[in-house]
């Protein structure tokens, strides 16, 4: 059984989730609840809760606040928010779970089922990222990505190439390794800042600061800084052009 805790501003925002979980995730037990980040920074210290609800944006102390001054932070961690388009990119970064109100009962669930497969050091880790990027000038700096073996924890600008594999991805490091992680590329397009990075085929994003050449072509091809030659397709190559040549 999970113990858990929900720290939210707003009573029904509690109760509602209090629902959902009482009546579709039978493995968690709810010990506690807190209306702001100094309640639930105490409650969080009394309780030694296996997983932590918490809302973002909360009067006297917010949530990432409250994070910042745990000294022990040997619970899991779901977010649940309304907005912050800001915060939702730098815990995504982390692959943290959130859950945008109203939650959804099915991503409630599935958010709860990935956390009974998550190691107390990956939580740790994971707020480190988020705390790192939250702290940064850009929230991009590093991210969380999921493995076969776990989750490994990359600076971005390291990121020289990513191709497409099915509902996986190959990252090419500028070490001269790769990994395969299990989000699409399309996850990635989506998240990396398109200021560095672009699609510039159905299987390939590149990070446009490790180009080393354009060769010419029917769409043509990048060679880039470690060596590998990925294609640019037709319908992309005037687009990359712009931006090649802005570089």
């Amino acid at each position: 059984m999970l113990r858990a805790i929900i720290i939210d501003d707003e009573e029904m925002g509690r109760i509602a989730l209090r629902e959902k979980l009482t009546h579709y995730c039978s493995n968690v037990e709810i010990i506690g609840f807190a209306e702001d980040g100094t309640t639930g920074f105490n409650l969080i210290e009394n309780s030694n809760p296996d997983i932590v609800f918490l809302d973002i944006e909360m009067p006297i102390m917010g949530g990432f606040e409250m994070l910042s001054q745990l000294k022990d932070q040997s619970f899991h961690l779901i977010f649940t928010t309304a907005y912050d388009q800001y915060a939702i990119k730098a815990i995504r970064f982390a692959a943290f779970d959130y859950l945008l109100k109203p939650i959804d009962i099915d991503e409630l669930k599935q958010a709860v089922d990935r956390i009974q497969r998550e190691t107390i050091k990956d939580a740790r880790e994971k707020l480190e990222v988020l705390q790192h990027n939250l702290k940064s000038e850009s929230v991009t700096d590093k991210i969380a990505v999921p493995t076969l073996e776990g989750l490994l924890f990359l600076t971005i600008e390291n990121m020289v190439h990513l191709e497409a594999d099915s509902n996986y991805t190959t990252i090419y490091l500028a070490n001269g390794t790769k990994e395969v992680t299990s989000r699409t590329l399309k996850d990635y397009e989506d998240l990396l800042p398109k200021s560095m990075f672009f699609r510039c085929h159905h299987s390939h994003l590149v990070n446009l600061k490790t180009i080393k050449r354009y060769i010419k072509g029917d769409g043509g091809q990048i060679e880039l800084e470690n060596g590998h030659y990925v294609a640019v397709s037709r319908r992309k190559k005037d687009e990359f052009l712009s931006r090649f040549k802005s570089l």
